[in-house]
């Protein structure tokens, strides 16, 4: 599988867009709609209204790359439910998104933080 750098943010587009889009499209919809910058180190990743193929958008050095996944029969990604326009995810999250996995259903132990050990 393919593998991104841990330190990538991702940015997750609630909506479904038009397939057809390609770079340019999608980088104006992340810089207008989603208010980021599309030349940023950063993930944009974007699906179709059937929830059955997912575009990653990046930038790299001088040029952006477009990413696709399309998955058969009645597979579908589980896109979370958040009422924000613009979700935040780890590179984490997205690997577990990208497998199949309702990344929504999914509870950490909350991080905790100690001031001494005894």
């Amino acid at each position: 599988m393919f593998r991104f750098d841990e330190n990538l943010k991702v940015y997750l587009y609630r909506d479904p867009v038009d397939f057809r889009y390609g770079m340019n499209s999608l980088s104006i919809l992340v810089e207008q709609a989603m208010r980021l910058n599309p030349m940023d180190s950063s993930l944009y990743v974007f699906t179709n209204r059937r929830c059955d193929r997912v575009k990653i958008l990046g930038w790299q050095d001088n040029g952006f790359w477009l990413m696709l996944k399309r998955l058969e029969a009645n597979d579908r990604f589980v896109w979370p439910d958040d009422n924000s326009e613009v979700v935040a995810l780890t590179v984490e999250l997205l690997h577990w998104l990208l497998g199949g996995v309702d990344i929504a259903a999914l509870q950490r132990h909350p991080r905790r933080h100690y001031a001494r050990v005894s």
